[in-house]
């Protein structure tokens, strides 16, 4: 958990407690990790949780009054069913023209469990008042009740520098490559009941990198690790600028080379990009079946949340043999995930209730087949 005050507070404590049963809480020390701006930024890892267990926990100071309650539940250690949401590009006018495709995502899924978010979160990598402008976007409830798993894009960047914002905010789960600029902080894994969750880095042209090809190296051979150790059934993949890219122009070869061999040899399920403002989603055109409306191996998206657009083209799907079977532009939309034993469920929407593309996933002893719902 990460929070950041105003001031620095040596004497700061987290307190903590099951929301139900318990008879006294615990007060928890934090880690002060540094500053930005006016901001002090503070982490706590907690450790020795119940699973599906309820906690509310609230910042007390050192002195003065204390933070108000907040709350959040525990993932089951088994494969319950849930749901979670995927974001694209937020970036651009967030409390004007973003803000109301978040809410309408809280909305639509009051019980999501978890959010991705494929990068792109603000538009300017040091500007305070945009990160705050994020945070006011999802609330206190959605940003400190559920958890986010998130990938930096390329705006996440300036002068070849993470954000100092990010690792402070979203420290990852330190379980990423080793060696390699910025990998061992913005690379990471996490299961949630039958999901395995990974983030990688596509900033090639943005990170302070001498050697790409030796960059993206280290994380396929992490990401090969990742996914052959995988215990789960489902695995969703996110990064921020995609392998087949919607706008005219655009072609990010090198994370196709270093990825999309192994994406498709280990089936990958989701993989969710943004970067290019637009939306599309589609899949490798050996793929496909007898039937035009499914396909089988991975189902590649790219989304955006914001209302910065650009024009949208299949040319760089059907360049590198792929289609792309939904394609939309000047869309700004969110999207639900529910997964449910051997099937998952995917419906992206506009913050008016217009269902831009759905499709469901099933699992059988057959193998596993994408079809479309729309």
């Amino acid at each position: 958990m990460t929070w950041r005050t105003e001031d620095l507070d040596q004497g700061v404590r987290l307190e903590l407690a099951p929301v139900r049963g318990a008879s006294s809480t615990e007060l928890v020390q934090p880690e002060h990790t540094g500053q930005t701006a006016d901001r002090q930024y503070y982490r706590v890892t907690l450790t020795d949780l119940t699973p599906d267990t309820e906690y509310r926990y609230r910042v007390v100071p050192g002195e003065g009054a204390a933070g108000r309650w907040q709350s959040f539940t525990t993932a089951d250690t088994d494969a319950v069913p849930f749901d979670f949401l995927y974001f694209g590009d937020i970036q651009n006018n967030i409390g004007s023209e973003a803000t109301p495709v978040v809410r309408a995502a809280l909305s639509a899924e009051p019980d999501a469990e978890l959010a991705v978010h494929a990068g792109d979160l603000i538009d300017h990598a040091e500007n305070d008042s945009q990160w705050g402008e994020w945070y006011d976007a999802f609330g206190p409830a959605a940003t400190g009740g559920i958890n986010h798993v998130t990938t930096p894009g390329n705006h996440e960047y300036a002068s070849n520098a993470l954000s100092g914002h990010w690792n402070l905010q979203f420290p990852g789960a330190g379980n990423g490559p080793e060696e390699g600029v910025d990998l061992s902080e913005t690379v990471h894994r996490t299961d949630y009941q039958g999901v395995r969750f990974i983030g990688l880095n596509s900033n090639y042209r943005d990170a302070d990198v001498d050697d790409v090809d030796a960059w993206l190296e280290a994380q396929t051979e992490w990401l090969v690790q990742a996914l052959a150790e995988n215990p789960n059934e489902w695995t969703v993949v996110t990064f921020h600028h995609p392998l087949f890219s919607n706008s005219p122009g655009r072609d990010n070869e090198p994370l196709r080379r270093a990825w999309l061999r192994v994406l498709e040899e280990y089936d990958v399920d989701l993989v969710l990009q943004g970067h290019d403002h637009s939306y599309s989603r589609g899949n490798l055109v050996e793929n496909r079946t007898e039937d035009p409306h499914a396909h089988t191996g991975p189902v590649y998206v790219v989304a955006v949340t914001g209302p910065k657009m650009y024009e949208a083209s299949d040319v760089n799907w059907t360049s590198n043999g792929a289609e792309a079977r939904v394609q939309v532009a000047d869309t700004q939309t969110f999207q639900s995930v529910s997964v449910d034993g051997s099937t998952l469920e995917y419906v992206s929407t506009t913050a008016d209730g217009e269902v831009v593309d759905a499709f469901s996933i099933v699992k059988g002893e057959d193998g596993k087949l994408v079809t479309d719902d729309r």
